[in-house]
């Protein structure tokens, strides 16, 4: 129907590995596991999809500080598991994606030993160090996103190194084209064996302020953003200088060349900066990124015109790009606890997938999502976070939205023979994949449905998106491709609403999706709580 490449309009579904499933018993899981439930994942009606790091690394992150870019963590397997699973996927008509974490490695990876060796080794100026103020203090007042100072001394050269992340998670010196070049090498690694794209983790991290200038102070009323409350001193900053520079753009147009060598190889920037929607539109203009995605639908505001106002915030800007969007990730509170308002049903789900998924640009999904899991309620002694460790309580990290997934009801749920490692919480289990696949009416069964249903629907794959105005707590848009333009309503409340549009004077409903359908009246349609609507309108 469509010669639009591939990933546009795809619906890309995250694996946490280590959450997947776990194939020896040791209680993490690993690509055996994604191999064994590939079957599972195809048959969810999805394109793609997305895992997140599995190269080796001693885990202070969870597999975000790489210590060797082109090897696959014991913990995981072997390369020649994910030789397994490339194949298998692609034999299933999946796509697979890999993150790459380019602004920085772990303080294992050997290049960072070298750097740290001396000031006049080869790869002395590969990292990001600086010397002491006169009084020994760090060289400027930057912040590390996991709470601190974004500075750690380290004494074999006396200088300090920058960490925007962990102390054991430094930054990378892209102003260095020899690391710009070892980068795009290790990504040529992955492309050579066949990967079909590139999750790009904080990729406008990659460069630094050269001269080292201070952070604006930041109003205490602007101290809001994912994580970033008043508690986290990363807040009272405008990070105009650790990140997001100038210089990242050539480079990000270098990489977009290397990746042009690759039939459909497609690059999908995670972007968090100042001004995300901003970057994300600068960031995906002309030869630079394919897609990129940030956190606005990541955050606590659920209402109709908080998401009408992000996307047509990113609408106005993007001209060239794609969006993607995701309210759901390993990095978040699960979306059915932070928008569910209370509300956890089956119907809440359907809606929030049906909704996220018929705005314009791909889509990232959260593995679970699909079975309308909750956020965990993880006990303390059993945290593994330390983002959430060092934040307790006031932030509980996020382990919470980490924990396995939940295959049976059995004590483990089915996620591994030996102890999980993180719990898995009883609410879950009753929730699991067995259960949910014996009731028709289940979450499970409504998100096949929705997605098979919309493949068959190129208006909401690829077409533009206008917003309808309508009262709160509806939201309402039309998606136009080729002359056909349907209308879609979602009502984001939980009382029954009636919504008069004149346009509905010549709709019709398109059925089929399988979750909690309103009604059309003359001029009018019936929303029920949480339900939506789908409309053909007539030309």
């Amino acid at each position: 129907m469509n010669d639009a490449p591939w990933w546009r309009g795809a619906v890309i579904y995250q694996i946490y590995p280590r959450s997947f499933l776990d194939t020896n018993g040791d209680g993490v899981g690993d690509l055996p596991g994604i191999i064994e439930k590939l079957d599972y994942v195809a048959g969810l009606g999805v394109d793609a999809i997305w895992i997140a790091p599995f190269f080796r690394s001693p885990m202070a992150d969870f597999g975000y500080d790489i210590a060797d870019y082109r090897a696959v963590d014991p913990l995981f397997g072997t390369i020649e598991d994910f030789d397994r699973l490339l194949a298998k996927a692609h034999a299933l008509g999946l796509k697979v994606m890999i993150d790459q974490v380019l602004s920085h490695t772990s303080d294992q990876h050997a290049w960072f030993k070298e750097s740290r060796s001396s000031r006049d080794n080869p790869k002395a100026d590969w990292y990001v160090w600086a010397d002491a103020r006169e009084d020994g203090t760090p060289p400027n007042n930057w912040l590390s996103l996991f709470g601190g100072v974004a500075w750690q001394w380290e004494p074999r050269r006396g200088q300090y190194y920058l960490h925007n992340f962990l102390t054991s998670q430094p930054d990378l010196n892209f102003h260095n084209v020899q690391v710009q070049q070892a980068t795009l090498d290790n990504v040529k690694f992955w492309l050579d064996k066949g990967v079909d794209g590139l999750r790009l983790d904080a990729i406008n991290f990659c460069f630094h302020d050269k001269l080292l200038r201070d952070n604006p102070p930041k109003p205490a009323d602007k101290r809001v953003g994912r994580g970033f409350s008043p508690d986290n001193p990363y807040a009272f900053q405008y990070h105009y200088f650790n990140n997001t520079q100038p210089e990242n753009v050539p480079f990000l147009e270098a990489l977009r060349g290397l990746m042009d060598g690759y039939d459909g190889a497609v690059a999908l920037g995670e972007i968090s900066s100042e001004d995300s929607l901003a970057t994300t539109a600068e960031y995906t203009r002309g030869k630079r990124l394919h897609m990129g995605y940030s956190f606005e639908l990541l955050t606590d505001d659920f209402s109709a015109a908080y998401i009408r106002g992000t996307v047509e915030n990113l609408e106005a800007q993007m001209r060239e790009g794609w969006p993607c969007w995701a309210i759901s990730n390993h990095d978040v509170e699960r979306v059915l606890s932070r928008w569910g308002n209370g509300d956890k049903s089956v119907r809440m789900a359907g809606l929030l997938t049906a909704m996220v998924c018929s705005l314009r640009g791909s889509v990232c999904v959260y593995q679970g999502e699909e079975l309308a899991l909750t956020e965990a309620e993880v006990p303390f002694e059993s945290l593994q976070d330390p983002y959430g460790i060092a934040f307790w309580p006031n932030f509980k990290g996020r382990d919470g939205c980490r924990t396995p997934l939940p295959w049976n009801d059995s004590v483990n749920a089915g996620f591994s023979s030996g102890k999980p490692w993180l719990p898995v919480p009883d609410d879950h289990r009753v929730l699991a994949v067995s259960q949910q696949e014996r009731d028709p009416q289940s979450a499970l069964h409504g998100f096949r449905s929705f997605m098979q249903w919309r493949r068959q629907q190129p208006a909401l794959r690829w077409g533009d998106i206008r917003f309808i105005d309508a009262p709160e707590p509806v939201l309402a848009f039309t998606r136009s491709y080729q002359g056909e333009t349907v209308l879609a309503m979602f009502n984001l409340g939980a009382n029954p609403v009636d919504v008069a549009l004149p346009m509905l004077h010549n709709a019709t409903v398109v059925e089929g999706h399988g979750l909690q359908e309103g009604a059309l009246g003359e001029g009018h349609a019936q929303l029920p709580p949480h339900g939506l609507l789908f409309a053909r309108l007539a030309p």
